[in-house]
């Protein structure tokens, strides 16, 4: 089995995807001729014609507002905005249009839209390339949103969204396009929508992330372990629809729970898994849920991003908080 990064694995999924079916299409800023920001469409236009890997205006709701127009007349729009910062430029197409338009039209119309975007910091990007706004997003019935944290969720989970009748948004960590790299199956195979990914099991208690934030769940996990704690590690992978059942059961066996965002923390998603918790694993905490996420702050420049987003030190510091916590 070949080990692939983020962006070979995405690569790999479109190819696949656009070779089985002839609906299949992307459209965005620089797909085609150049390949993509992060090249994980390039020669995909040279591959497959002009017509099906489709360059757009910089303008992310013409983007968004295409891809609706597209996947009503027949297609199967695959839909990049560059940086998810970007996407409120869409909001109206996404929240308004994207995610209503099965229950506007009463279930005449799906929409088998994919929305593509990088989110996140670690890259010391520009502003407004490295927000976390998948809270926003979360908030959009109708909407699904997944979130992989590995080359190969990320191959899997986006054949499954192309697939999928309804509308997702895809996202994925800009500080793992090329740093993470796993194990990736060369034929065609998609990861479930809606199920949540144990990566290690734990006694004492449970860190659970989405897209960066597993990596650094991971790493303090082996900290941790180091001073004879037994961190257990879960990766939401998609967060809507949200694997309740997965979450609720791990937090229940370790009675600890540490969630971990790039977000500011006010309104982030993990207020939404702490309030799950609360509801669901309530009788069974030891300690109150711990959240780590961003200051209530606008995301800095480069230069201080280091102090802004978290890291696995305040993932170990939050996750020692709750283990003396009574």
């Amino acid at each position: 089995m070949p080990e692939l990064n983020m962006v070979d694995a995405i690569h790999d999924a479109l190819t696949t995807a656009m070779e089985a079916d002839d609906t299949v299409m992307i459209l965005g800023e620089d797909v085609g001729a150049n390949g993509g920001v992060f090249r994980a469409t390039d020669g995909l236009q040279a591959k497959f014609g002009e017509d099906r890997v489709v360059d757009t205006p910089l303008a992310e709701g013409v983007i968004a507002g295409a891809a609706v127009g597209l996947a009503i007349a027949g297609m199967t729009p695959i839909a990049e905005i560059q940086f998810l910062g970007f996407a409120h430029q869409a909001y109206h197409q996404i929240a308004d249009q994207v995610a209503r338009f099965r229950s506007r039209s009463q279930g005449r119309f799906n929409l088998p839209i994919v929305i593509r975007s990088p989110f996140g910091g670690g890259v010391r990007a520009p502003e407004l390339h490295s927000d976390a706004l998948e809270a926003q997003f979360v908030h959009c019935p109708g909407l699904k949103v997944v979130c992989p944290a590995t080359a190969h969720d990320a191959k899997g989970l986006l054949l499954a969204s192309i697939a999928d009748p309804d509308p997702v948004l895809f996202l994925k960590p800009l500080r793992g396009y090329r740093l993470v790299s796993d194990e990736v199956p060369e034929d065609a195979y998609t990861v479930e929508i809606g199920k949540a990914r144990v990566v290690r099991p734990g006694t004492d208690i449970t860190l659970i992330g989405w897209s960066a934030g597993v990596f650094l769940a991971e790493k303090a996990a082996d900290v941790l372990a180091k001073d004879g704690i037994s961190a257990g590690v879960v990766d939401i992978r998609t967060l809507a629809p949200l694997d309740i059942d997965t979450i609720v059961a791990e937090v229940t066996a370790t009675g600890r729970a540490v969630i971990v965002q790039e977000a500011a923390m006010t309104c982030g998603f993990g207020a939404e898994v702490a309030a799950t918790l609360a509801a669901e694993a309530f009788f069974s905490l030891e300690s109150p849920i711990t959240r780590v996420g961003a200051p209530d702050a606008p995301y800095p420049l480069p230069g201080l991003e280091k102090m802004y987003i978290p890291d696995v030190a305040a993932v170990v510091a939050g996750a020692k908080a709750a283990m003396e916590a009574v």
